[in-house]
This record gives structure tokens, sequence and C-alpha cells, in this order.
């Protein structure tokens, strides 16, 4: 059974270690602002990486808690 623990911290090596409160607070404002700076691209720039204004603009109203699971790390 000691083989499925970390050493380093003790607990059992299937299990994830929680991310802090500080560390789940600057991932939102950095969704924040991304999506805030998505918002203002000009069309040239929203046509260079594929998104058209409408789909950028519902993206930038999204809340800050609507993040999909493959953007949280």
């Amino acid at each position: 059974m000691s083989s499925l623990m970390n050493t380093a911290t003790g607990r059992a090596a299937s299990i994830a270690p929680r991310r802090g409160l500080l560390t789940r607070l600057n991932a939102a404002l950095a969704l924040h602002r991304s999506r805030a700076r998505l918002a203002t691209l000009d069309a040239h720039l929203l046509n260079d990486i594929g998104v058209d204004r409408k789909s950028a603009e519902a993206e930038a109203q999204r809340p800050i808690w609507d993040a999909p699971s493959s953007w949280i790390k």
C-alpha cells in the first residue's frame, strides 16, 4: 500500500491536490481579461483567428464561472 503514497506529501498518488483560492481567483481574472480583449479585436484580427463578431461578443458576455473544463488546468 505504501507504494501508492507520494512520499513528499503523504497523499495517495491518484488524488490531485486542490488548487488554492488565490490560484483560482487569478485564473478567473485572466479569463475575464482574455474575454474582454476578444471583444475589442477588429474584424481583421477576428478573421485571422476564425471568429466572427457575433461569436466574439457572445464569448465576451459569458459569466466568469462559465469556462469549458478544457480551459481549466
